[in-house]
């Protein structure tokens, strides 16, 4: 019988492992339950006079698998980070950056102007610039420059 040392911060990280697939499964198949995400990436909201801007933390994600859309009032963000194929010759030892599809949704305030909404991609940083009127348009989709 081997003596092993007992880590309790390895416990508790198998015990939030099994709560997280308990409460958001992932697709494994197509009569499953469908999760909406399988990871979330990490975001700053700023305000000004002038507009409210959104910066999200996106590396090593391509510009073409980027959703933004403005509607009623909601932000989505929505697209995908791709793990790289493991090749014969390579061979991971650790892997801790989560991959898979994101999805985020922000509120925000009535005064937004919908068709003034641009975003750019620079830097694996997504800004949303979302300006602020008095008159509202309700729904646009938005180009990532």
């Amino acid at each position: 019988m081997n003596i092993t040392r007992w880590d309790p911060f390895r416990e508790m990280d198998g015990i939030h492992a099994r709560l997280n697939r308990m409460l958001w499964p992932r697709r494994t198949g197509e009569d499953t339950e469908l999760a909406f995400a399988d990871w979330a990436p990490a975001v700053d909201i700023q305000e000004t006079a002038a507009e409210y801007l959104v910066k999200m933390d996106l590396p090593e994600v391509k510009k073409e698998d980027v959703k933004v859309e403005f509607e009623e009032g909601v932000l989505t963000v929505e697209g995908e980070r791709r793990l790289e194929k493991e090749e014969k010759d390579k061979k991971y030892h650790k892997i801790e950056r989560e991959y898979g599809k994101f999805v985020r949704r922000f509120a925000l305030p009535n005064e937004v102007d919908g068709a003034k909404v641009a975003a750019e991609f620079k830097e694996g940083v997504l800004n949303v610039h979302l300006p602020k009127s008095p008159t509202v348009k309700k729904s646009v989709s938005v180009k990532v420059a």
